[in-house]
């Protein structure tokens, strides 16, 4: 077997981690899984370090499952969270269930046969006929109130520090959480919970169940909640969280995402998200540290993490999109943008609309410049700046008697306008 714990421990991937866990791994094909909040039909970015945690442990030679909490998604983890979780039926966590294991496949292997071929399990399955009476009296009598009251996730939430306390139902999600344990170490010897290291509490909730019911041993580890150098949270931006799936996130925004981390951040982040050796990182930080401007190490993570996200296509598409900006573009590779990269490109650039019957009469450019965008104050201001050759159509130099036609159209619906090098407007074509 490969040492998982040493591979995890120089990622920076490693919290914490109980004792005699290295050993135990060391000793044959071990299984352990990770539970993944279904509360949504993709997974986000913050999602990928368990992600990240279950392939490794894979890649050593162990089974990895990945533990959908139907259940205990209808619950809501008070694990970080100031308020309780808005509750989902059935067939939406089913959904995001099928959503999340499409996405998992990307990183995990569940098809090949293997031994250690992934599997995914949803706690629903087993807790949907699990009588109250009966989880009490199997689960809730083995741990005590004072157990329960002990752990920071409950502690921060009943000692005033959030206004509206907790419910009875996330006061029990440990016990469920400790039960998924029990249960999937009965009934496939699963002796091992990762999580992050918020879930730590929970985590061995379930190990000290399982060490009284059973009289086993079970274990834990976590990883660190990933943070930014700046101190704001991982994974979100502006507009909210960078998910996995492009109908939320294109994979150009995505790609942009990790291209624009900051230095410090790009070195710990090249560790955890990518699979790329000690070696080769050591010497992509070198090669950083010498010439900075370059971000080597922002464009490699960008580039390794968007292809296992969304395949070399989708990354060679937002690496063409991400060079528009720069100048290294023409008109074709602007008109293989689709509508929605095309504005994220642009995103903050002016526009104005114009009607499409003005667009197939032919528009000229004088026209476009002065009444119809802000590249230009009068017909006359148009003419000096196409005469200094400083104007473009879609990334191509433009003469004054150049006349824009539904053949200069993007995607049916935008002409692209540019002065100089960093001045662009958009014409909206409607």
């Amino acid at each position: 077997m490969k040492n998982f714990i040493e591979e995890v421990t120089w990622r920076g991937m490693l919290h914490d981690v109980m004792p005699g866990t290295e050993e135990h791994l060391l000793e044959q094909m071990r299984a352990a899984y990770v539970g993944i909040d279904p509360t949504a039909d993709s997974l986000h970015i913050g999602h990928l370090v368990g992600v990240m945690l279950l392939k490794h442990f894979q890649l050593a030679g162990h089974k990895p499952y990945a533990l959908v909490g139907g259940a205990t998604g209808m619950v809501g983890d008070p694990s970080g969270k100031s308020n309780e979780r808005n509750l989902l039926d059935e067939e939406a966590l089913r959904h995001n269930q099928n959503a999340i294991k499409e996405q998992l496949s990307r990183f995990l292997d569940f098809n090949s046969g293997a031994e250690n071929a992934a599997v995914l399990v949803n706690n629903y399955d087993w807790m949907k006929d699990f009588s109250f009476l009966e989880f009490i009296r199997t689960v809730g009598k083995h741990i005590t109130v004072n157990y329960m009251m002990a752990k920071d996730s409950v502690k921060k939430r009943l000692n005033g520090e959030f206004q509206d306390g907790m419910s009875f139902t996330e006061f029990c999600y440990q016990l469920m959480q400790g039960y998924d344990f029990l249960h999937l170490y009965k009934e496939n010897n699963i002796t091992l919970q990762m999580g992050g290291s918020d879930q730590w509490g929970n985590i061995t909730t379930g190990t000290e169940l399982i060490r009284r019911t059973i009289s086993e041993k079970a274990y834990a580890l976590t990883c660190p909640l990933i943070t930014k150098a700046d101190g704001t949270k991982f994974g979100k931006s502006e507009g909210g969280n960078i998910w996995l799936s492009a109908e939320y996130t294109s994979p150009y925004k995505f790609y942009q995402y990790w291209l624009n981390v900051a230095d410090a951040d790009a070195e710990r982040y090249i560790k955890i998200f990518t699979f790329i050796s000690k070696e080769d990182i050591e010497a992509l930080v070198k090669e950083h540290a010498e010439a900075p401007h370059l971000r080597v190490l922002q464009r490699r993570l960008a580039e390794e993490v968007t292809t296992m996200v969304h395949g070399q296509e989708q990354l060679d598409n937002a690496i063409k999109a991400s060079n528009i900006l720069f100048g290294n573009s023409s008109t074709d590779d602007l008109k293989q943008l689709d509508e929605k990269t095309f504005l994220e490109v642009f995103d903050g650039v002016g526009q104005s609309e114009v009607a499409k019957a003005d667009i197939e009469a032919g528009l000229t450019i004088v026209d476009a410049l002065a009444a119809n965008s802000d590249l230009a104050s009068s017909n006359g201001d148009a003419r000096r700046s196409l005469q200094a050759n400083s104007i473009s159509v879609n990334r191509e130099k433009v003469t004054e008697d150049y006349v824009i036609s539904s053949n200069d159209l993007i995607n049916g619906q935008f002409v692209l306008l540019q002065k100089g090098k960093k001045n662009y407007f958009i014409l909206h074509v409607k």
